[in-house]
């Protein structure tokens, strides 16, 4: 039985629950078949299909990202993408990927900063996520973490914490400071209190009272 024929459209559902219990299956038997056979797919005629494959290889990335890394090529290429579900889909797998390889996805950098600069909230959610994975590496950190801090200083204020919290990987005695002082200057934009006690935490996490 080809994967194909366990994707949400192949089965006629209009929920997405068959791409996930697919991904859970591809995870669980570590099934590189199945990953190689959705990949080649990803450029299929059919756009139903191809939001399938995409969602079925980033739902095994959050379980297995290991699983997808070999693939970090094919993902770059689909940031040029007209379609937008593949978009952001593609930057979700760099996402996961990001965690375990950086190096991986630091090859793909320029076209990751013009997808974040152009991209969907979901594009630029991920595109936090990956400048902070590849911020955390020494060899990648000139060059991202200017970009992580421009993300923080002009994000919607409804964003700040969760992409504060995903910076912290980052932050180390280098850049403490930096970013202490950037996120103490954004909290009077917090119009929520609830913004505010999640950006405290994080400072006293960092040591500031």
């Amino acid at each position: 039985m080809s994967v194909l024929e366990k994707l949400s459209s192949s089965l006629g559902r209009r929920d997405k629950e068959p791409n996930k219990d697919l991904a859970k299956e591809i995870a669980d038997r570590e099934d590189h078949e199945a990953i190689e056979e959705l990949v080649e797919h990803l450029g299929d005629a059919d756009r139903n299909l191809q939001s399938d494959c995409i969602e079925a290889l980033y739902e095994t990335g959050y379980i297995h990202p290991d699983l997808i890394a070999p693939h970090t090529r094919a993902f770059g290429c689909l940031l040029q993408n007209k379609n937008n579900r593949l978009v952001w889909g593609a930057m979700i797998a760099l996402d996961s990927i990001a965690r375990v390889e950086p190096m991986r996805v630091f090859d793909l950098f320029p076209g990751i900063v013009e997808a974040v600069d152009k991209g969907s909230v979901i594009t630029k959610d991920c595109g936090v996520g990956i400048l902070s994975s590849l911020s955390a590496i020494p060899e990648c950190r000139a060059r991202t973490f200017p970009l992580l801090m421009n993300e923080l200083r002009k994000c919607p204020p409804k964003q700040l914490p969760t992409y504060a919290g995903k910076a912290l990987v980052a932050i180390d005695e280098t850049n403490r400071a930096a970013f202490v002082e950037l996120i103490q200057e954004r909290i009077p934009d917090l119009e929520k209190e609830s913004q505010r006690k999640k950006i405290k935490k994080l400072l006293r996490e960092l040591g500031i009272a």
